[in-house]
């Protein structure tokens, strides 16, 4: 059974940082690619980050280029968000996704909320 836990979660100030983190298990790590989407009550989720499964190609969505870096050590089959110059507009349910593409996904994590206060 594949599981995806995010955890790093938080309250943190404006211009602050945070790294969030997703443990994988269930299947092999490397062989998938990995995403980081967002929700906020309301509104669909949306995409943040994502990464190929040999790490080398990185895609952003433009509101958090320049600001969070998405990155993953297969040996640890552990994913990794780091969010910088944090605002307030990133408060949000942060989710962590597995699939064979980076626009392909197929299990999901259970969420981890990042609030940002001004």
């Amino acid at each position: 059974q594949v599981q995806l836990v995010e955890s790093g979660g938080g309250l943190v100030q404006v211009g602050g940082s945070l790294r969030l983190s997703c443990a994988a298990s269930g299947r092999t790590f490397s062989d998938y690619a990995m995403g980081w989407f967002r929700q906020v009550p309301g509104k669909e989720r949306e995409f943040v980050a994502a990464i190929t499964w040999s790490g080398v190609h990185t895609y952003y969505a433009v509101s958090v280029k320049g600001r969070f870096t998405i990155s993953r050590d297969n040996a640890k089959n552990t994913g990794y968000l780091q969010m910088n110059n944090l605002k307030p507009e990133d408060t949000a349910v942060y989710y962590c996704a597995s699939g064979v593409r980076t626009d392909e996904y197929d299990y999901w994590g259970q969420g981890t909320q990042v609030t940002v206060s001004s």
